[in-house]
């Protein structure tokens, strides 16, 4: 298994809406894979494929950190289907690095998707995993967390983003 880079704001990857995966194929869990090694070694406890340069509906979820097996979660073409609630706190990014703001998501939510031996699972997830689910899936439908900001603080923040990109430090 391999660490991926983890792609920064302003890569076009992360604005795109990401391919459905048809075929479970060895490149798929392969990249499955990689993309758990990733997240634990950025450390992170979600990753979307966009944020490794892949145009793939694929997900990767666990609120551990590696700690707990039990825990890692792999969705592919995961769908929210149902969402209740709101809950507003500090929200980050591994592809946006250094940036913190609050962000208002759904309390509860179900998300259904694939798992990586081809069955359907249907995850019900509240407070912080349902955070992780909804920030992931907004990544592979070609949004950031930034996005859901006031226009005026989304504007503040690309600024400096467009900076920081310039001088290199991203």
């Amino acid at each position: 298994m391999s660490i991926l880079q983890i792609v920064k704001y302003g890569n076009p990857t992360l604005t795109k809406k990401a391919e459905e995966i048809i075929n479970l194929d060895k490149y798929i869990e392969r990249l499955a894979h990689n993309m758990v090694q990733t997240m634990y070694a950025a450390p992170g406890i979600g990753l979307a494929a966009p944020q490794v340069n892949e145009s793939k509906r694929l997900i990767t979820v666990d609120l551990s950190v590696g700690e707990n097996s039990q825990n890692l979660i792999i969705l592919i073409n995961p769908e929210l289907i149902s969402q209740e609630g709101k809950l507003t706190s500090e929200e980050g990014c591994l592809s946006v690095p250094d940036i913190n703001e609050k962000v208002a998501r759904p309390s509860r939510v179900i998300i259904r998707g694939i798992d990586l031996k081809g069955n359907e699972k249907t995850v019900e997830a509240e407070g912080l995993l349902a955070r992780v689910f909804c920030h992931e899936i907004d990544h592979i439908n070609g949004k950031l967390f930034i996005d859901h900001l006031s226009l005026l603080k989304k504007s503040l923040i690309k600024k400096k983003l467009r900076k920081t990109v310039q001088i290199g430090k991203i």
